[in-house]
């Protein structure tokens, strides 16, 4: 152990962002906490900052006795050595030491009662910090980077970990670059305690768009739901508590310069606003961003079908189905999309599935036997099967296999 305590108090300090004045007191407390539990009352323990090189020393009453085995005694040999042949056994005499003089075991002792206290510390430091800091955005700068990829940031009061999945995909950042982050929980291990940033939460999303615009700031408008696949879209259910307010154009200001602001802080991720209305009909077609729909089918279940025009169902689908996956969390249906004409051979398919063959126009008893006895049992079965499938059955020639598969087209 370093005998200058103030060596300690400013690396502890710098190192672990903690108050100075605080960790010399752990310092001298752990010291004379170990050091009592070896003493006895009339040893009086007493810790001495040396002014002038700020070594820790130890200042207590040795009692005397034949053989010293104790830290608080000293033999009679060694007393009047000192102090003297007129000590007597059974006397106390003054004895200052250094911390290096004490034995190793005892300074390993002193060193984890210290690292113990700090540790208790820096945790109640970083859950202050998390409990003045959580749910809010923080700003910072890139100390580190680990090999697992996870960033390791400054943020002045505190050290935060961005961890490698809050991270949003294809965003690079580099040692010394400025950050923004949402503050979103705290880790506290044993060697490691930090508060948890993400740029991929949905709330990011929300405070950012609380600090560009003002109206959502003061709850004129509302944020209702976010979605988000960070990094490449979000769509945003917004209300306006104005009738008078265009939530929509509030949000995006004078020639974009508010929503600009918020795309560029998420590195260009598309963001759609969307209006809620308690329509589910037109909830859907809106969090789809669509302006033209043919028709929208509400079916059980909470799932619905969504027939658009061949031209634009790419748009509604969007790239890699992201458009529509983040429209049915959004509304919380199941939606699927169609042309007309694949939502008519959904239908007819449907239609064709719960129908039994006996259905069919010209399907005898004696055929539907055959039929039923092979596996064909729906109008969707013999739809599905070809010709030769068919004629391969005992009892049904190629004529009657064409007869069954026009029927059923037409069905």
């Amino acid at each position: 152990m370093s005998t200058n305590i103030l060596d300690a108090v400013v690396k502890l300090a710098a190192i672990k962002q903690l108050d100075k004045e605080l960790i010399q007191k752990i310092i001298l407390e752990s010291i004379y906490n170990i050091l009592n539990k070896k003493l006895e009352p009339e040893n009086q323990l007493e810790l001495i900052v040396d002014e002038n090189t700020n070594a820790i020393m130890a200042n207590f009453l040795c009692k005397v006795v034949e053989v010293e085995k104790n830290l608080g005694e000293i033999s009679l040999e060694e007393a009047r050595k000192i102090y003297g042949k007129d000590i007597e056994l059974g006397q106390y005499v003054p004895k200052t030491m250094a911390m290096y003089e004490f034995e190793p075991k005892l300074i390993k002792t002193v060193q984890k009662a210290i690292q113990d206290k700090i540790h208790q510390l820096e945790e109640e430091k970083v859950r202050n910090d998390f409990d003045k800091q959580k749910n809010t955005i923080v700003s910072g700068k890139i100390k580190s980077i680990d090999d697992n990829g996870n960033y390791r940031i400054d943020i002045g009061y505190s050290d935060a970990i961005l961890p490698v999945d809050e991270q949003i995909e294809n965003e690079y950042y580099r040692v010394g670059d400025n950050i923004k982050a949402y503050v979103v929980n705290i880790q506290v291990h044993k060697n490691n305690n930090a508060i948890i940033l993400s740029r991929t939460n949905p709330e990011f999303v929300k405070k950012l768009f609380e600090t560009e615009i003002p109206e959502i700031y003061d709850g004129t408008i509302k944020i209702l739901k976010i979605v988000r696949e960070p990094g490449v879209r979000t769509k945003v259910e917004i209300e306006s508590t104005d009738p008078k307010l265009d939530p929509i154009a509030a949000c995006i200001g004078l020639k974009g310069t508010r929503i600009d602001s918020i795309r560029r802080e998420l590195h260009g991720e598309q963001i759609d606003l969307v209006v809620y209305d308690e329509d589910p009909e037109k909830m859907i077609v809106r969090a789809l961003g669509l302006e033209n729909v043919k028709r929208v089918i509400l079916e059980r279940n909470k799932a619905a079908s969504v027939i658009v025009d061949d031209a634009d169902k790419v748009m509604a689908i969007g790239k890699g189905g992201k458009n529509v996956k983040l429209a049915a969390k959004l509304t919380g249906m199941k939606i699927d999309i169609y042309t007309m004409e694949e939502f008519e051979e959904k239908m007819a398919k449907e239609r064709r599935t719960i129908s039994h063959i006996t259905e069919l126009d010209g399907v005898t008893p004696k055929i539907a036997e055959i039929l039923r006895h092979a596996g064909y049992t729906s109008v969707q079965d013999i739809y599905a099967a070809s010709i030769d499938e068919l004629c391969n059955l005992e009892g049904v020639g190629e004529k009657t296999a064409q007869r069954l598969k026009e029927a059923a087209r037409d069905f």
